[in-house]
């Protein structure tokens, strides 16, 4: 379709969404949904994890095209097929992660974002407009800095400064304080805030934490599982209302087959446990958990609150700042000897990208806890082959892995496959003590999750002490003994399933 090149706003202008639906197959990601964002308001965009949210964003922005539904800017339909496109609009969006160029200085990344920027360039010239430009930004930063050499908080306000610095009117910001620590959130979304006061810019701002909406925002839309569940403006709102709409009623727990039996020992301690993220904020800010037997303790949590560096502490994968592990009740370094020592098993998230090789076979995949240990493995030195491929063949008839052979590259499964093969190599010893998975169902059909459902409920009603981090709630209340919710890297509410309060647990997950 020739699409014409869209007249370019000078001034914050609204964008309209009238009953946009976008499928992926047969999923349905965003069923009929519509809101508007006035010009020069900020308006807030929440939900749950997997409600939607950004799938609606990257229509607006040509990264997907709706299949039924309108966008209406100025109140005139268009169609947006590029982030190119978008831009020529003067839409822009600020991404959750940072997209500068490490090696290269705040003027280069600026001068970088711009779509007609010259093959020739001319910096005195150039520095020359920066200088002018950054004397209206609302962020001031030294525009001959490393981007290697900027704190998190000054990397997403150069992000935003890219923005600005294209003329974008209409900005979206995506989860844009996940890096940042309450401090720089509140200076950054407060400075973004004045320009819209002042006539700038449209916001539409996509965040899980009610502190947030309620500090900046306008107006708020609400998503749940892809539909509409609620919005309006913030000054009319609770914060108990807007729990209610994100977490939905009061759900009935799904019945899983659970053995009644006595808590064992503690089996898994966390002591004041901290972490850093990638970027050296925190991430686990002092947490103490314990995990018995037979027991399975669910962590609930909006994405970015801690979980992923937890799990990758206990895994071994990224180092505690403070605080100590402990296994039954010995210092635990998460090492490979410790964790077979003291049958400590890791049922990951995003298995192909963090517990297999996908180029490997499934019979290899699942011989690598135990690949240089007997039977495995002739005194110890050679790799017994044969062995291998009949240990994998039993357990991928245990536990249901459907694949043409033990010989299949495990990267050709399906993703139930392949969570199914990691699941068999950790549980399939029957030796497992302490079992820590995480998102262990995401992306998965139903079959395949009862299927893995079953496996870990098992494994608990055996004696192993299970801590399940989960971004699903129904998945946790269906599973989980206890439930403790994380944010901002701490714990901060705790309850059993079956005195759950579904909107208690939305409000603290929100970090209200």
């Amino acid at each position: 379709m020739n699409n014409p090149p869209p007249p370019r706003h000078n001034k914050p202008f609204d964008i309209e969404l009238v009953n946009v639906t976008k499928r992926f197959g047969s999923f349905v990601a965003n069923d009929k949904v519509s809101l508007k964002v006035p010009a020069g308001t900020f308006h807030a965009l929440i939900g749950e994890n997997g409600a939607g949210k950004s799938t609606l964003v990257k229509c607006i922005m040509g990264y997907h095209s709706a299949e039924e539904g309108d966008i209406l800017v100025e109140n005139r339909s268009v169609e947006i097929t590029s982030p190119f496109h978008a831009c020529q609009f003067g839409i822009g969006m600020v991404y959750q992660h940072f997209t500068l160029v490490p090696a290269m200085t705040v003027a280069e990344n600026l001068l970088l974002s711009r779509p007609d920027m010259p093959a020739v360039i001319n910096w005195k010239l150039e520095l020359d407009r920066l200088r002018q430009f950054m004397k209206t930004a609302p962020f001031q930063i030294d525009l001959g800095l490393c981007a290697s050499e900027l704190a998190a908080g000054q990397k997403q306000k150069v992000e935003i400064l890219k923005q600005l610095y294209l003329d974008s009117r209409f900005l979206i910001l995506d989860e844009p304080t996940s890096v940042l620590t309450p401090v720089e959130a509140d200076e950054v979304l407060g400075l973004v805030k004045e320009k819209v006061k002042a006539g700038d810019l449209s916001v539409l701002l996509i965040t899980h934490k009610f502190r947030e909406v309620f500090g900046f925002c306008d107006d708020v839309t609400v998503l749940r599982r892809g539909k509409m569940a609620g919005g309006g403006k913030v000054k009319d709102l609770s914060a108990d209302a807007l729990a209610a709409m994100m977490m939905g009623g009061q759900r009935e727990a799904k019945v899983v087959a659970k053995t009644a039996r006595q808590r064992g020992p503690a089996a898994l301690e966390l002591k004041n446990l901290c972490a850093n993220k990638d970027s050296g904020v925190p991430a686990v800010d002092g947490v103490n958990l314990t995990v018995h037997e037979g027991e399975i303790v669910g962590i609930a949590g909006v994405s970015g609150n801690g979980q992923r560096e937890l799990v990758e502490v206990i895994a071994g994968q990224r180092l505690a700042t403070a605080g100590e592990i402990k296994v039954h009740d010995q210092a635990y370094g998460a090492t490979r000897r410790e964790a077979f020592e003291h049958k400590v098993f890791l049922l990951p998230e995003e298995p192909l990208r963090n517990g297999c090789v996908p180029q490997m076979s499934v019979g290899e995949n699942i011989g690598f806890r135990s690949f240089d240990r007997p039977p495995l493995t002739r005194a110890r030195i050679l790799v017994n082959r044969s062995a291998i491929r009949c240990f994998a063949r039993e357990l991928i008839t245990r536990f249901s892995v459907k694949t043409r052979s033990s010989e299949t590259p495990i990267g050709d499964l399906s993703g139930g496959n392949v969570q199914r093969a990691v699941l068999a190599r950790e549980l399939g010893s029957g030796t497992a003590k302490v079992l820590v998975t995480a998102n262990p169902c995401f992306g998965l059909d139903f079959a395949a999750v009862e299927s893995i459902h079953s496996q870990i409920t098992e494994a608990r009603n055996r004696g192993v002490a299970v801590l399940l981090v989960s971004e699903d709630l129904d998945e946790l209340l269906a599973l989980a003994d206890r439930l403790l919710v994380i944010s901002h890297g701490q714990f901060v509410h705790e309850t059993t399933p079956a005195q759950a309060d579904i909107k208690a647990i939305g409000h603290h997950m929100a970090g209200h």
